[in-house]
């Protein structure tokens, strides 16, 4: 199975205007798409925001059976499908359904000019699934046939602040992250690149990570461990309805300047306590960016084998609080080191403990 990377991520939500209109002003995303019953697309919706090699796709049900409005009558506003961009969508497919996947929809081409798009689905975690993506032609064109292009303005041409998603964090119920893990090992082959168990308190959670062969497709999988006080990964379960994607993170290759920014057009951060900061050399040294931007705008930092990693995450605009972003800044790091993960922990709870 030739995967090479995420071609999409797709959000059912109750309000894709106002979802565009936050993403657009907040992010720096722009609208490049537009479909609905009056292209030909029925009983829902769609809006295509790009910013960089980003494409987000947000769709709102106007038919009360759509699957949109099923998912967010249990789940709220979330991501819904996360489609990979292949070579061959029917040899990715069949390759997938015969290695144990459900079909969740069957092959589909779009044409339109020269432009040939061919698509199919099939699970991947709770209620979330995986479409292939298959493209010749114009790369511009996203659905054709389907979507109305927008015409790129001014806008376009301003370097991006955010140039990829980097990974997906996915919430598991117990019990789930090994059967998870060895689903995308068997049916997509990708590998696992890294594990943690992390304690906070009473708290406690496991975490493996699994990455697609090209690199380029990396899923941060969490389940909560049994026995322990429940925390903010049972809480996520419960407000959610199930397994789903707890956050996206996205690429920066200047996060101090990207953080400030994004905090002026209204965006709002988890705070680091300052001992965070006090104690940092003492654990990793001295960071390559300044320690003192560092504490001004809360981005913690860690360190693989590879390089470091900057890392903030958003407070949840979500009303279940339960979807958030990240921005990421990598240094030559590959993975997540073994400190930033318990520092989202610790900081998630303290935002349970003052929302």
């Amino acid at each position: 199975m030739d995967i090479d990377g995420i071609d999409h991520v797709e959000f059912f939500v109750g309000d894709a205007q106002q979802w565009a209109h936050f993403l657009c002003f907040a992010f720096g995303f722009r609208v490049q798409g537009q479909a609905g019953p009056e292209t030909g697309l029925p009983g829902r919706r769609s809006l295509l925001l790009v910013q960089g090699d980003v494409r987000v796709l947000l769709t709102s049900a106007l038919d009360p059976e759509d699957p949109a409005a099923v998912y967010t009558a249990r789940h709220g506003d979330g991501v819904a499908t996360i489609a990979f961009s292949v070579a061959d969508t029917r040899g990715a497919f069949e390759t997938a359904v015969a290695q144990g996947a459900a079909v969740a929809e069957e092959p589909r081409v779009l044409e339109r000019c020269g432009t040939r798009v061919v698509t199919a689905s099939v699970a991947g975690f709770g209620d979330v699934t995986h479409r292939f993506v298959e493209r010749t032609g114009d790369p511009e064109e996203f659905l054709p046939g389907l979507m109305e292009m927008v015409p790129s303005g001014p806008a376009a041409q301003e370097p991006p602040l955010l140039a990829v998603l980097d990974h997906a964090a996915i919430c598991l119920p117990a019990g789930e992250l090994a059967p998870t893990v060895e689903y995308y090992q068997k049916v997509f082959g990708f590998s696992q690149i890294f594990e943690e168990f992390i304690e906070v308190g009473e708290q406690a959670m496991d975490s493996k990570v699994v990455q697609s062969p090209s690199g380029k497709i990396t899923f941060t999988l969490i389940e909560p461990v049994v026995g322990r006080k429940p925390g903010q990964i049972d809480e996520f379960l419960a407000r959610h309805g199930g397994a789903g994607v707890q956050h996206l993170a996205l690429l920066t290759d200047d996060i101090v300047g990207t953080v400030k920014t994004l905090e002026q057009r209204g965006v709002a951060f988890l705070q680091t306590p300052d001992t965070y900061y006090t104690e940092l050399e003492g654990r990793l040294g001295r960071p390559e960016l300044d320690l003192g931007a560092l504490r001004e705008t809360n981005v913690l930092v860690d360190r693989d084998h590879w390089g470091e990693v900057f890392q903030i995450f958003t407070q949840s605009m979500h009303i279940r609080r339960t979807f958030f972003w990240e921005v990421i800044d990598r240094h030559g790091a590959r993975t997540f080191g073994s400190g930033n993960i318990k520092a989202l922990y610790e900081a998630k709870a303290r935002e349970r403990v003052t929302a």
